[in-house]
Formats: C-alpha cells, structure tokens, sequence
C-alpha cells in the first residue's frame, strides 16, 4: 500500500504538536486508531499522541498555543491530558511499558520507550505511528507489519495472544468489535487464545464490557460480533440468556426454528433501517424468554405461548445485569418487546378498528419503530409467506395511519379525567372513580363513542348512574389551546 504519511498529517494541528515537542525537548508520534482510520479512509475525530516524556507536559504547551487558549484535562493518576478542538479529541500520553498482576486488568505503569508503548497495544493494526519530530516529520513507524495485516484484512496481536488477552481480558471483546466493525478476520491464533481464557473476561466490570458490546450492535451488521462471541465461548459470560435460544428440538418430525439464528437476522434486518440503538436492543430480545415458554402440544406442534410476556418481564432484569440505563430505554425496549406479535396478530385476522385503537393507544409514539421490529421479524425461507405477511402489514400500516388521522390516539388520555370524575359526582378518590374513567376509555377504544368531551361525558353520566351515582356539577369541556388561541374542546366526529 503506497502512502504519503507526511502529505496526509502536513496540517496546522500536528506542526504545532511538533513544534510544542522541539521547545520540550520530547519526542512526540501519533498513533494507533487515528493512524489506522487514516489508512482505511475512515473518518476519525479521535487522535491519539504518545511522548517520550510527559503527557501533560506536552498537552499544557500544546493547549497554550490554540486560538483562544484551550484548556486540557488533565488525568493525573494516569498522566494523560486530553484537549477538545474543533470537534476532535487529541488525548496526550507519555510513552509507558506496563506489567499486570493475574487478579486485575489494571497494569503497573512505568516510564517507557516509544517501542515499549507499542509492545503493549492491543492489535498490530492499532500499534502504527507516524513521527511528529522536525528531523523526521512523517515517518512510519511499524513494527509489527500492521500494514500488511490492514491489507489482509485481519485482526491480529503484537506479541503472544495468550498472553495479550490474559494480561487486559477486555482486548478479547475489542477483538470481536474490530472484526465487526471493519468486516476483518481475527487471526486464527489470536482467536484460539480467545478460547483458551474466555474465563478471564470475570476480572472485566460490565461496564466495559458492554460498551464493546453497544459499538457490535450500532456495527452495520451486528450478527458478525454475536456469531463470535458464541464461537469462542464468550457469549455465555457477556449474556447468558441469547445463548438458551440456540437448538432446535424435534418431535414426531416436526421441529421449531432456531430462535438464536433468527433472533440475529432479525437484529441485522433492524440494522438495515435504524440506527437506534434501542430498537437494535428490542431485537435482539424480542424473543428472549422463547426457551422458558417452549412447550410440544399435540396436534399443534411447538408452542411459546406468551413469551413476549415474560420476556418483557425479563428486560429490566437484563439491562441491570449489563450495567445498561434502567430508565425511559430500558421501558421503550420493554414496551416493544411485550408488543411485538400485537401487529403479527392483526396483520394475520381481519383488522379491526378496535384492534389498531388499542394497538396505537398502547404503543404511541413507539408504533412506528414497532412496525419495523415486526417487517424484520419476518424471517421465513418461503417467499410466498413473506410477501404475504409483508403485504398484511401494509394494509395494518394503512389503518393505523387512517385512524391515527380520525381518533389522535397517539399518546392518548381520555377527554375526562379522574378529577373531572370526582368533581361531577361529589365523591372522593375510591372504587367508583376507577371503574367510571376505564369504562369510557375503553368505550372509546372500542367504538362505542367518539374520542371527544361530549360524549364521554354523556357516557360517564350512564355508567356514573349504573353505580348509583347522580351529578352535583356540570363540568365544562376542557380548553385546547391552537395558534389562534384558547377554544373550548369540539365534538371531533361533527367538527
């Protein structure tokens, strides 16, 4: 591979870098990821430098001589300094060899060389580094061959893997996340080592851990990184639970998918039309508790009968195993995953306009992202069955957008509320109140009555009565408020 280093790193940032080094005295290099996107023709915002010297020293000169004097952040306990400009990240680090004790990914940091720094880099293809030094501005600096290994595509370990992996576990996943990113290889003794101390991956904190696994799922084909993980024996430390789906039993000739290689397609289906990390979530556990639900029913076949039940009930449980949000995420991915065959359902049965209010009263705003989890859900080998179910979607889409359009159900709450309740009925909060507002929302998802003040308050006056309750105050419609100004609510089905 011809490349002009010096022409591609000739820019204002790295002279100054290289000048901040004379005045120092130091040596300075750019290397590992930044040198490596350079070659991929990748964008990068992420630089890293290395000094044989002080870090800090070199990013405080360095931070002086930027327009309006930027200040670095300075992370002593590590001597690292780390400097934002102009929407990149240039982190600073002296030159360092490292030692581990076997109990802790944490290395005993000494004061090192430029070869020493290299040495303890986790792959060839991040140990590159270009010289920022006046005598030699531009050189390449490669030790370990990794330009070949970019061109071979492969992902490969400075030194002994053994001991690579041993000594900083987490380089294991960082592996597997390079080989899914950049559609690489990892070298076949590098991943023998992986399989030999997939054990080791218990000194990593979940935290790290399943930042590599965000960046394989945000990867533009997320399968690559799962099939890895389960290859070499790690996915049953990261996450447990994906690896129950792999199987498939058979009874009597008839045997169900298997629900581990379908989860995947469904993951990389999502992938191919969002980049929400969420919804790629949603996928991959759309179909968790499928294991614990399995049941042979003769006559029928295989069952798993309300596994988006339980598997939505085993959401919260997973995101706190990963260290992931326990907040309106971990909800959304719940929430999709406990509606995932609603649309199934419908798209297989007449749909009704019940059905599709319900459905958009209990998604909201999520439906839309819904409906993609379902398309993708579709993974049979029969084309006739795709285009069928693909078609039937379609004509539910249609519903949903035509009664979205008619009822604005979205997100929805019924035109009266328990205060309104309460307050027409002289009562207190109790019993009656409860069963008055579920009658006229349910009313109103069903058809009975309009989404509107007038009839859901002739609607609570009759099932206000069913329960021996009389009126004390008549309660005026609620006020909207448009561009025009506050107005009092309309009866939607009469304008």
């Amino acid at each position: 591979m011809q490349f002009d280093f010096k022409k591609n790193i000739d820019t204002p940032l790295f002279r100054l870098v290289s000048t901040c080094c004379k005045e120092l005295g130091v040596r300075g290099y750019v290397i590992g990821g930044y040198v490596r996107d350079m070659l991929l023709n990748r964008p990068s915002n992420d630089i890293d430098i290395v000094t044989v010297g002080s870090g800090i020293a070199l990013a405080k000169k360095v931070a002086s001589h930027l327009p309006g004097h930027k200040e670095a952040k300075y992370y002593g306990a590590f001597g690292t300094a780390m400097i934002n400009y102009k929407g990149m990240e240039i982190e600073f680090v002296g030159a360092r060899r490292e030692s581990y004790d076997r109990n802790s990914r944490k290395p005993v940091v000494e004061d090192g060389t430029l070869e020493d720094d290299q040495n303890r880099r986790d792959f060839t293809i991040n140990a590159m580094a270009i010289s920022l030094n006046e005598d030699d501005f531009g050189a390449f600096l490669d030790p370990f061959d990794g330009m070949s290994d970019l061109e071979e595509l492969t992902i490969r370990t400075p030194l002994d893997p053994d001991i690579t992996y041993s000594d900083d576990p987490l380089r294991m996943m960082r592996a597997i996340r390079f080989a899914t990113q950049l559609h690489f290889y990892i070298d076949p003794d590098s991943f023998h080592a992986i399989t030999r101390n997939v054990e080791r991956i218990k000194i990593v904190s979940m935290e790290r851990i399943t930042d590599e696994l965000n960046k394989i799922m945000m990867s533009k084909r997320p399968s690559t990184g799962f099939l890895l993980l389960d290859e070499c024996g790690l996915l049953k430390y990261v996450l447990p639970q994906l690896t129950l789906l792999k199987g498939v039993e058979i009874i009597n000739g008839r045997g169900h998918k298997d629900n581990f290689y379908h989860t995947l397609q469904v993951l990389d289906q999502v992938a191919e039309k969002s980049d929400n990390l969420w919804l790629r979530w949603a996928a991959l556990l759309h179909d968790i508790a499928k294991p614990q639900t399995k049941r042979w029913e003769d006559g029928i076949g295989w069952t798993f009968h309300g596994h988006e039940f339980k598997g939505s009930k085993m959401v919260p449980k997973i995101f706190a195993q990963m260290k992931l949000p326990l907040n309106e995420k971990m909800k959304y991915v719940e929430k999709l995953v406990l509606l995932h065959l609603r649309p199934i359902v419908l798209a297989e049965d007449i749909v009704t306009d019940s059905a599709v209010r319900r459905l958009l009263f209990d998604a909201g705003d999520d439906i839309d992202d819904l409906m993609l989890l379902c398309h993708a859900d579709i993974t049979s080998k029969n084309e006739e069955k795709i285009k069928k179910y693909h078609h039937n979607f379609e004509i539910v889409e249609q519903k949903l957008k035509e009664i979205e359009a008619k009822d604005h159900l979205r997100n929805w709450q019924p035109p009266i509320d328990g205060k309104a309740i309460m307050e027409a009925f002289g009562i207190g909060e109790g019993r009656e109140v409860g069963v008055i507002k579920n009658a006229i929302r349910e009313a109103i998802l069903d058809g009975i009555i309009g989404n509107n003040f007038e009839e859901a308050y002739a609607y609570m006056k009759k099932i206000g009565e069913e329960q021996g309750l009389s009126i004390v105050k008549e309660i005026e419609a609620p006020v909207v408020v448009n561009n025009n100004g506050p107005v009092p609510q309309k009866n939607e089905n009469n304008g």
